[in-house]
């Protein structure tokens, strides 16, 4: 279908949002996006934009933004405790894409972003209050009293989706009985890590299953830390102290202990770590969503914002090939849908230490095409 003059309101300006954006302005649709916050930010560390990903960015020409403010990656390296390498594995799709893996801090994705987006595309300080499907439009209202109707209606707008819960599914976001903590440090404080390369480093600890995953970032002359350990607290952003934050790598390679004693603690960025279970339908005639307001999954494949990058090009590729935005929806999902209920099923399985000779489980080849991952959920610590 033609999308030229198709009126297109996004409700969220994360990953998803202004992917979605930029995808679906380019090929000719009126779009606006609305954010709840007052101005563009995005706390955290760091994130690997998978080749699939970087060709997106390619396509819709913002891949130098991106690339200007990363990292370009070989591979995995997944290693014990006390660095001794267990399996390495190059990214899946380097040879499909010609491209790699870029790591990247996501305040520095999100500013990227936006720095592609038209001027006055975004519209801060809306924050949506309540929608109503029209059937062939919706109508979307935010707090400060405005309103707007349009074409297509799309709730980016993450985990607790208010466009979710208020169409779909009132479904509540399900704890993995696991805290998160995050933040970058620098470079030159684990000496001899990335001497010789910029993989992305999985640090597993089996029997008490904890996780340090560390992300160089060479062009910040940083690395990125996301220290994953078990928790019963299900606070949403639970407080972290010095003590709690040294005993989480306890046992570890001294560089890492000597990190989390040295890093200063008002740098780290601490979550409960939620995902949602599969939403059995994503769209109306007029509203769909993306990203985590569709498939929220756990951090630990590293598919969140990977998904919600190829969601935004799937949605404009379906509604370009479509005869309406009705058919183009129904082919959006059937589509997308499949491949991430497969990643959420594998991310929320974690790591098997069983099977660590596989970086990527049901990650290989085109993201587009791959056969959903078959792993179980695993049992909450």
């Amino acid at each position: 279908m033609d999308l030229n003059g198709l009126n297109v309101a996004i409700i969220g300006a994360g990953y998803a949002g202004a992917s979605t954006a930029k995808a679906l302005s380019l090929r000719g649709a009126n779009v606006t996006v609305y954010e709840q916050a007052r101005q563009s930010g995005e706390v955290g560390a760091g994130i690997g934009l998978r080749p699939s990903s970087m060709a997106a960015f390619r396509e819709w020409g913002a891949f130098d933004a991106i690339a200007a403010v990363s990292t370009a990656s070989n591979g995995i390296r997944i290693l014990t405790p006390q660095d001794e390498l267990v399996h390495a594995e190059e990214w899946p799709e380097k040879e499909l894409f010609g491209l790699t893996t870029h790591l990247i801090h996501r305040r520095d994705f999100i500013d990227a972003l936006m720095s592609v987006l038209p001027e006055g595309m975004v519209k801060f300080g809306h924050r949506m209050e309540s929608i109503v499907d029209n059937g062939d439009t919706a109508t979307v209202n935010f707090e400060n009293g405005e309103s707007v109707t349009a074409d297509l209606v799309i709730g980016a707008d993450g985990i607790s989706s208010r466009v979710r819960n208020a169409l779909f599914s009132d479904n509540a976001p399900v704890f993995a009985h696991e805290h998160a903590y995050r933040a970058v440090f620098d470079i030159s404080l684990v000496p001899g890590v990335f001497d010789e390369d910029d993989d992305f480093r999985v640090y597993f600890d089996a029997p008490t299953n904890r996780h340090l995953y560390l992300l160089p970032l060479r062009h910040r002359g940083q690395v990125s830390f996301d220290i994953t350990v078990p928790s019963d607290d299900e606070t949403w952003s639970p407080a972290v102290s010095r003590e709690i934050i040294v005993a989480s790598l306890t046992g570890f390679d001294a560089r890492f202990e000597q990190v989390t004693r040295s890093i200063d603690i008002d740098t780290i960025n601490c979550r409960s770590a939620y995902d949602i279970d599969p939403v059995d339908t994503w769209h109306s005639d007029s509203v769909v969503l993306v990203g985590d307001a569709a498939h929220a999954m756990l951090h630990h494949q590293g598919q969140g914002a990977n998904s919600a990058i190829l969601d935004a090009k799937g949605l404009a590729d379906a509604l370009d090939a479509a005869s309406s935005v009705k058919e183009g929806l129904a082919a959006f999902q059937a589509a997308r849908k499949p491949i991430t209920d497969g990643y959420q099923k594998v991310s929320r399985s974690g790591w098997d230490p069983d099977a660590l000779d596989d970086g990527f489980p049901g990650q290989h080849g085109d993201a587009d095409d791959a056969e959903p991952a078959t792993a179980e959920p695993a049992a909450a610590n």
